[in-house]
């Protein structure tokens, strides 16, 4: 009846459910927030089957991470928002996360963890500022 392939499809449906009803509920500021914490995941994944020589798993993990920058990150920047004084900005962090989706798929390309890691700590130094904005916001 239950067989470990069942867990794990069962664990997989319980984790999406949870993750589906936090972004239902969540502010547009804690669903960028979820975004990284997706994106660092993959990336987290990807290095562990990268080291396993898992290259089919490896490969999903880092479509994964390139899939919620681009279609993600990179999709929910607004320029006309930001108006005048953030279109700079806006202009740079596309950019940026351009330059990340290029050292992930380097990184797939070449198996180079040094590029994994590189995508991983310019995430990491966005999402910090991301929820610095918010921690502001609140005080």
């Amino acid at each position: 009846m239950y067989t470990p392939h069942n867990h794990r499809t069962g664990a997989g449906a319980y984790a999406r459910i949870g993750v589906e009803s936090g972004a239902m509920s969540a502010s547009p500021h804690q669903l960028i927030s979820m975004l990284f914490d997706g994106a660092k995941t993959a990336i987290g994944m990807a290095r562990h089957h990268m080291a396993s020589g898992d290259v089919v798993a490896k490969g999903r993990a880092i479509s994964q991470a390139v899939n919620i920058v681009e279609n993600g990150l990179k999709a929910s920047l607004d320029a006309d928002a930001a108006g005048a004084s953030g279109a700079e900005l806006v202009g740079n962090l596309t950019a940026l996360y351009g330059y990340i989706v290029q050292r992930l798929l380097y990184a797939n390309l070449r198996n180079d963890a040094q590029a994994l890691d590189e995508a991983d700590r310019l995430l990491d130094d966005i999402a910090g500022a991301w929820r610095e904005i918010d921690g502001a916001a609140a005080a």
